[in-house]
């Protein structure tokens, strides 16, 4: 997929009034989403000073998209993606209201924040493949890798400028103010989604019966493990989000019982994953293209496992926050390059269905991964499952790197039928 380079890739894509559009409330609602992240966090911390509960509210929120994900991909095959994406955005408001409401009025309990966790799980099991599925529609072909990364940017910025206004929101007025600043922040995606307009708005085609799904489902995992290049990325996605990712969960126990800090720490430990995961981001946005990205892709399987090695091995917050930086390079580098190797490769017809498969497992394996290290840490400590998942994502890469050549002829070129 050719397309222009460097700083113009990424004028290009920009250059598309609907994605600037959707780019600008986009960030806006992920500075929200990740203040509301830290919080949650912070609070499970407060209310119960448990990594097993860390876990579990981890496992809450990205579990239900294993359960739901592939209806829901199966929805956003047949219906309008935009108005869909609209009412997903509206719950997941609804939710960040309510935690402030109970915040507030001295409610809460780890129970209303596990149940409300589970709702806005079962909620973004449903946006993920409608936003995911919609970027085509935003930007030309030429632009679509381009986009991808500059998601990605976004969603990093927004980890670094998100924590950092969370730990000033939480320390000087408290936790009810970061929930309420997060539903805000869902109203003014809400407002830039409602000013797109879009030519190809169905992509379902004719209706047809709800009895169908089933098949449909069973459609688009077929495919997926059928096509020669989707198939091994999706083992790497599965053993990174499993083994790698969980870190991130785990961070609210490493600031307050590894590094001695508070609210502040977390904030510095999250943050310093979104300057790398930013820069990460940034160098896949200027590329333009998708050649040469599986390559990079295993590469950065290898420098997780080093970077978790790193984090582990020090009990300084100062030595741990370069380590951070580098797992969110890694981290965001594999994540988005496998993102544009599915969407550069998938068939039009199963997209929305493929995504929900690459949704499922980029977000229910962080909600294994981290039930099963919050549960671990809590016999061993917070260090060694880390290391385990380091050791596994090494494995992974000796796996990976002789079949890097088949994969790349199979998803960098154009898309096939499978």
């Amino acid at each position: 997929m050719a397309g222009a380079a460097g700083f113009g890739a990424i004028r290009s894509a920009l250059a598309n009034r609907n994605y600037r559009r959707f780019t600008i409330g986009n960030l806006l609602s992920q500075i929200g989403t990740w203040v509301q992240r830290i919080a949650v966090g912070w609070l499970t911390w407060e209310l119960t000073q448990s990594p097993s509960w860390l876990g579990v509210i981890a496992f809450a929120d990205l579990f239900p998209t294993v359960i739901l994900a592939p209806f829901a991909g199966a929805v956003a095959d047949r219906i309008d993606r935009l108005t869909g994406l609209r009412a997903a955005q509206a719950l997941a408001m609804l939710q960040a209201a309510a935690l402030a409401a109970l915040v507030w009025s001295g409610t809460v309990t780890i129970w209303w924040l596990l149940g409300l966790t589970l709702f806005l799980g079962g909620v973004m099991a449903f946006n993920q493949p409608l936003r995911l599925a919609l970027t085509p529609s935003l930007v030309a072909r030429r632009d679509l890798s381009s986009a991808i990364g500059i998601n990605s940017l976004v969603f990093n910025i927004a980890r670094i400028g998100g924590p950092a206004l969370a730990g000033i929101v939480i320390v000087s007025w408290g936790l009810g103010p970061a929930f309420a600043f997060n539903a805000v922040s869902f109203l003014a995606f809400l407002v830039a989604l409602s000013v797109l307009d879009l030519a190809d708005r169905k992509r379902g085609g004719a209706r047809r019966p709800v009895a169908e799904i089933p098949r449909e489902i069973a459609e688009g995992v077929r495919y997926a493990l059928g096509h020669s290049g989707i198939r091994p990325i999706f083992v790497v996605l599965t053993v990174v989000a499993l083994c790698g990712r969980p870190v991130t969960e785990l961070l609210p126990g490493f600031a307050a019982d590894v590094f001695g800090r508070g609210a502040d720490g977390l904030a510095m430990l999250t943050s310093s994953m979104g300057v790398g995961a930013v820069v990460g981001g940034f160098a896949i946005a200027r590329r333009g293209g998708v050649a040469g990205t599986a390559a990079r892709v295993v590469a950065c399987v290898l420098l997780l496992a080093v970077a978790l090695v790193a984090f582990t091995a020090t009990e300084s917050i100062w030595i741990a926050m370069p380590a951070m930086a580098l797992a969110g390079f890694a981290m965001v580098t594999v994540g988005v390059g496998e993102q544009t190797l599915v969407q550069n490769a998938v068939a039009g017809r199963v997209r929305g269905r493929v995504l929900s498969l690459y949704g499922m497992l980029a977000r229910g394996g962080p909600a294994f991964g981290a039930l099963i290290m919050g549960w671990l840490s809590s016999y061993l400590g917070l260090r060694w499952p880390v290391v385990g998942g380091a050791a596994a994502c090494l494995a992974l890469f000796l796996w990976a790197r002789p079949r890097v050549p088949a994969m790349a002829a199979a998803l960098e070129g154009a898309p096939g039928e499978g």
